[in-house]
């Protein structure tokens, strides 16, 4: 599944993107069932009617709002992956480390998953936030390890080091991602070109 199997949200109407923020932030501080349309519309200042217009129903938002703070988080993640020095796998802990607004409350994306039956529509969003992860991880280590390591199994343990530090933020703060941060850059370490040669270089060999 790519991004592109999900609704396209760039051409809402204000109301709708009003919608939006006011329900996202309501999701996200007091809980996805103990916030309803009545009390979104309220705080929005838009009417219900808007909101099932463009949402559906308060499932189609929480699957909106789901989708919407994937991209925009994805959007901090590959500016600051842009930016990194090697190994970029590391700047994932950054990013996870910064407070963006996004780490007093937890991870969205498993808050949601705890709370939602496992038939929502918003678990595919989730899983693919969550995949996708994985899958730029396992890019990013393949970069700065030997070709022939096993850069999927590195790169689920750099996701577990991740999610798992990130998961206990709101109560230790960010000394375990640091933590963890150390622990990666050890396995990338080991994983590294045994001859001392550079993985990211072709020699023209090939």
């Amino acid at each position: 599944m790519t991004d592109t199997n999900f609704p396209d949200l760039s051409e809402l109407t204000p109301g709708a993107l009003q919608i939006l923020d006011v329900g996202s932030e309501l999701f996200y501080e007091q809980g996805i069932h103990a916030v309803g349309v009545d009390t979104i519309a309220a705080e929005s200042g838009v009417t219900k009617p808007i909101l099932y217009k463009n949402f559906g129903s308060k499932d189609g938002l929480v699957v909106a709002y789901l989708l919407n703070r994937h991209r925009w988080w994805w959007s901090l993640l590959e500016e600051e992956v842009a930016r990194a020095e090697h190994p970029r796998a590391l700047a994932f802990f950054d990013v996870y480390a910064a407070d963006h607004a996004n780490g007093h409350r937890g991870c969205a994306f498993l808050n949601a998953a705890a709370e939602l039956p496992a038939e929502h529509p918003a678990h595919e969003v989730i899983r693919y936030h969550k995949h996708s992860i994985c899958d730029r991880l396992e890019e990013l280590v393949k970069e700065d390890t030997d070709p022939g390591l096993e850069h999927r199994l590195l790169a689920n343990h750099l996701f577990l080091l991740l999610e798992g530090a990130f998961a206990h933020r709101p109560i230790y703060g960010t000394s375990m991602l640091e933590q963890g941060r150390e622990m990666a850059q050890r396995l990338l370490d080991r994983g590294a070109c045994a001859d001392g040669s550079d993985p990211r270089i072709d020699d023209g060999s090939a």
